[in-house]
């Protein structure tokens, strides 16, 4: 099926001149949506914790950090861009007592939307921009001139010009520059979910840790493990991103092709896909949402428990170590690392 694209030409910052957009978080998408929209001449505040990271960053960046339910009194536009497992918990003692009829949601993503666990007044417009990158990308790229490809939705249409919002919002950030797709909550949110577990997160952190284990079991020295299977990951990703797969074959060696072509679908087979389908069908049921809640409400036991493991997981240790060894990398540590 295919979707509508659309391009700054397609639409224009109107609706959003001389509005107020409140931006709730100054973190990774919520940084880029401020400074960008700022910057493209829009009238941006912003509601953190000033005595946060992120509310000290969102003060050197000439912001004054603000309540939540200061900002959405004030606000047009209100840009939830708060963790997933927090929303719901701002919303309801925070955002929801001070809409008012006429009001703008926007999201970054569908999760709480779609899967009901915020349910906004029907008096007020639902959309969602949701580039497909991460927000220090989306603030690069606007910097360079340049932007993130993004999605836009309407989930529930109060005025008549809800699409025309999101469209104003993409443009402001820069995702109408490379191209903004038409969607709506629930194709974003199943397909985002899926991306991250199944492929460019879950699956790709398997990949790195299963090949370290598979080399290194194997008696070859861990360091030659860690660039065979995870520093060189960038030179690939980077070839297909400019190209597509056809273009990473045509850069590598015949014999690394053929490697790709015969022995990639016996690592990759159909019980990989059959298991990747079943953590599609958790997304779709509701599943994996409930779960991740639950886990959220619980202290984030398991989730620490795991983290901690992969912290502590042999291609990470040697990581490590050969990044401070590599300045040129400007190499990057988590927090409390």
């Amino acid at each position: 099926m295919a979707v509508e694209m659309l391009y700054e030409n397609d639409g224009s910052l109107g609706p959003l001149q001389d509005k107020v957009i409140a931006t709730l978080g100054f973190g990774s998408q919520g940084h880029a949506h401020s400074l960008n929209a700022r910057e493209s001449g829009l009238n941006v505040i912003v509601a953190n914790r000033k005595e946060s990271p992120n509310g000290q960053l969102a003060i050197e960046n000439g912001f004054d950090p603000m309540s939540v339910e200061d900002a959405v009194k004030q606000a047009d536009m209100v840009l939830v861009a708060l963790p997933d497992e927090v929303q719901p918990e701002v919303y309801e003692k925070s955002i929801a007592p001070h809409l008012r009829a006429g009001q703008t949601l926007c999201f970054t993503h569908g999760f709480n939307v779609h899967f009901k666990t915020m349910i906004p007044p029907t008096d007020v417009n639902v959309i969602m921009a949701a580039p497909k990158g991460p927000g220090h990308l989306v603030r690069s790229e606007y910097q360079k001139g340049g932007g993130v490809p993004t999605l836009i939705a309407v989930h529930q249409d109060a005025t008549g010009d809800a699409q025309d919002i999101a469209m104003a919002w993409a443009i402001a950030i820069g995702g109408a520059r490379a191209g903004v797709i038409v969607t709506n909550f629930k194709d974003e949110c199943e397909t985002d979910l899926f991306g991250e577990q199944a492929v460019l997160c879950g699956g790709l952190s398997a990949m790195i840790k299963a090949g370290f284990e598979v080399l290194t079991e194997a008696g070859y020295p861990p360091e030659m493990a860690y660039f065979e299977v995870c520093h060189e990951l960038k030179l690939i990703v980077d070839l297909i991103y400019q190209g597509g797969l056809g273009y990473m074959r045509y850069s590598i060696s015949n014999t690394a092709e053929w490697g790709d072509l015969s022995v990639g679908p016996q690592v990759i087979d159909e019980g990989v896909k059959d298991r990747m389908r079943q953590a599609l069908k958790n997304i779709q049921s509701g599943d994996f949402a409930k779960g991740w809640r639950g886990e959220y409400e619980g202290g984030m036991k398991e989730f620490n428990a795991k983290y901690e493991a992969d912290r502590n997981h042999g291609v990470e240790v040697t990581g490590r170590k050969l990044r401070a060894m590599m300045p040129w990398l400007n190499p990057k540590t988590p927090p409390g690392e």
